[in-house]
């Protein structure tokens, strides 16, 4: 069944219906738009909260230590990935969906409005030929009634006895001036009307179905574009269920990490002083006399010992550099923490110098790459930085000698300096052989692999495939996305949730 044949007479029911169907794809890419909008705010605002639930703070960063603190913390950043796959599925809808759909409607329309102005334009064509028609059909009515008057006045004047030959000549003249007019008159009319019917059969067998037939083959197509566009609003969310499955997932192994007994463990560690309990209080005999009452003779409590529930406001003193405020458990951790910080950073100190010195030499062997000379500054800032570093070791380890005492600490620097050594100190073989080879990684990035494949549609997006080795160029800064750089030298972002960054 199709319209030119079934509905060769319903062209205004065409015209409803048709202009119906693109309505109906206008109500679906409003109702799209909206959905992405949903799904923006919605994403913007768990981003924010999670953001706001966050850690923030040295004091927040101790709190971490315990794996309920941790737990609640790798929830917060499984939310924020959520909400990036929340932001890709709006963003994936408005491209595939909405602006699709709205270039094919345009389409849409052009192509109905030149059908409808086809079949308007054949039915004014097809009206003017039967006006045609009827102009012709009148005029012989009209010719063939004159020439039937002018006949019978012939005829009248012929058996008329007072009419001279002159007149009936002239009206037998007249009669057939008349009869011969109402003849062409006829012919035309005859001839008009074969054309009309052949027109009139043209337009409702061969014009009007095939136009109608296009509008069909329209609609036809509008309607599957359209079913395409229905699954598609299920699909583009189904492809980041695995990764927001991920998401569920982590937050679910986040909660089954917390172990109540480890964190009491941690917060013993963290919290105990070290000190003795109290022993017992002498018995003092009055019996035996009463002596003089002394600063000794008082129950000497622990001089530690601090309130219970501190309600004074005064402001406390500034804490010791060398931690000797603190009990000598804490103090002892406090110092071997700092030890660690300080040796991080000369060995950061000492990379540089090395990096330095590396492109020095570069420099001294080709002139044109830049001037030597230039670098001796920072290469000098550096060792100084590094003489410094070296110097605040030494006073924490004779800090830490202190705290600890004796042989203990001896074995426990020796330990430090064994554990670090091999890391931070610059062999002069190794200055030397930095002049010979020229080590181009001076900026070294971080690696990640892609574990899921990732069409990048929109501008300033890149494709990668699952299990792709990838360099990151900028780090996620809270919005989902990050910078990264292919193999073959594409670079663009990602969703960070996309990506395992590499130890």
């Amino acid at each position: 069944m199709d319209w030119g044949t079934d509905l060769w007479d319903q062209g205004d029911v065409i015209d409803k219906h048709t202009q119906a169907g693109l309505d109906l794809v206008e109500r679906y890419i409003k109702f799209v738009k909206e959905r992405t909008e949903l799904e923006q705010n919605y994403a913007k605002q768990l981003r924010s909260l999670s953001k706001k639930y966050a850690k923030k703070g040295s004091k927040d960063d101790q709190d971490c230590r315990f794996s309920n603190h941790a737990a609640l913390q790798e929830i917060l950043n499984e939310l924020n990935d959520y909400a990036g796959q929340r932001e890709l599925i709006a963003e994936s809808m408005m491209t595939n969906i909405c602006v699709d759909l709205i270039k094919f409607l345009q389409d849409l329309k052009q192509d109905r409005k030149a059908h409808l102005s086809d079949a308007k334009r054949a039915q004014q064509n097809l009206e003017s030929s039967f006006k045609q028609l009827e102009s012709t059909k009148r005029r012989f009515a009209k010719e063939w009634t004159e020439a039937e008057k002018a006949t019978q006045q012939a005829e009248k004047t012929e058996n008329d006895t007072n009419a001279t030959k002159i007149d009936v000549d002239k009206a037998k003249q007249h009669a057939h001036t008349r009869t011969h007019t109402a003849e062409e008159c006829r012919n035309d009319y005859a001839a008009q009307l074969q054309k009309y019917n052949k027109e009139q059969n043209y337009y409702y067998y061969t014009e009007i179905p095939q136009i109608f037939n296009k509008l069909q083959d329209l609609d036809e197509r509008r309607i599957r574009r359209l079913a395409d566009g229905y699954c598609q609003f299920s699909d583009l969310e189904k492809k980041v269920q695995p990764i927001i499955s991920k998401c569920l997932d982590g937050i679910s192994a986040a909660g089954a990490k917390v172990d109540a007994k480890q964190d009491s463990v941690v917060f013993v560690e963290q919290h105990k002083s070290g000190f003795e309990r109290p022993s017992d209080v002498d018995f003092e005999d009055y019996t035996q006399g009463i002596k003089a009452a002394s600063s000794d003779s008082s129950l000497n409590l622990p001089k530690f010992r601090s309130k219970l529930w501190p309600i004074s406001r005064k402001h406390k003193p500034p804490p010791a550099e060398d931690f000797s405020h603190l009990p000598p458990e804490q103090r002892k951790k406090k110092l071997q923490a700092k030890i660690d910080d300080v040796f991080k950073k000369l060995h950061m100190e000492q990379e540089t110098s090395e990096a330095l010195e590396k492109m020095k030499g570069v420099y001294e062997q080709n002139p044109n790459l830049g001037d030597p000379s230039t670098l001796e500054p920072k290469i000098a800032e550096t060792v100084q930085n590094m003489g410094y570093l070296r110097g605040e070791i030494a006073k924490y380890e004779t800090w830490l000698s202190e705290a600890v005492g004796g042989d203990e600490c001896a074995n426990a620097i020796n330990n430090n300096n064994h554990h670090h050594t091999p890391n931070t100190v610059v062999t002069s073989e190794k200055h030397q052989n930095i002049y010979t080879e020229f080590d181009d990684e001076f900026d070294e990035f971080s690696q990640c692999t892609a574990l899921y494949s990732f069409e990048g549609n929109s501008e300033g997006t890149i494709s990668v495939t699952d299990g792709e080795l990838l360099t990151v160029m900028e780090e996620d800064k809270g919005d989902g996305w990050m910078r990264v750089l292919r193999a073959n030298g594409e670079e663009g972002f990602i969703p960070s949730s996309y990506v395992k960054l590499s130890s």
